[in-house]
């Protein structure tokens, strides 16, 4: 299907975004797949054809090189302090580096081409329940109008 995307909209207009989470699955660091090389072909070519690929993974370093080499935008949470000394990584500054080994959830470091330092971001908590465990159903009307005021 990616291959399919990608000689189709050679000749197209318009972008495409191709989103995958555990990429390191798909483009591991060590050995070879028809995938891995159709997602090669997107990250060193696609940005000028019109096809992003927007990868996650949680270590960087289980990626192929070539592809982690030509994300223009670069988003790291949370490290272990190995993996935050890897070369992956050395597009943030040292102190950054560090930093990243005791982030908080839901802060993030993001580096990207029109901006030459990282910047710190954090993501707020939703106000309301997200898991059906958080969500108290036992409250009944009043009880409900004394907590929102």
């Amino acid at each position: 299907l990616l291959r399919q995307v990608f000689d189709n909209h050679i000749a197209g207009k318009g972008q495409i975004f191709i989103v995958l989470d555990e990429l390191n699955k798909y483009a591991p660091a060590e050995g070879s797949s028809p995938i891995k090389d159709i997602l090669l072909d997107i990250a060193e070519r696609g940005r000028s054809l019109g096809i992003i690929l927007i990868g996650a993974q949680q270590t960087a370093s289980e990626v192929e090189r070539r592809i982690v080499g030509n994300a223009a935008v670069r988003i790291v949470g949370r490290l272990d302090a190995a993996e935050a000394e890897r070369s992956e990584y050395r597009f943030m500054p040292a102190s950054f580096r560090m930093r990243s080994t005791i982030l908080a959830p839901g802060t993030m470091v993001v580096h990207q081409p029109d901006i030459p330092s990282p910047i710190m971001i954090n993501f707020p908590f939703p106000s309301w329940a997200t898991r059906r465990a958080e969500w108290n159903q036992d409250i009944d009307d009043d009880e409900a109008a004394e907590i929102l005021g």
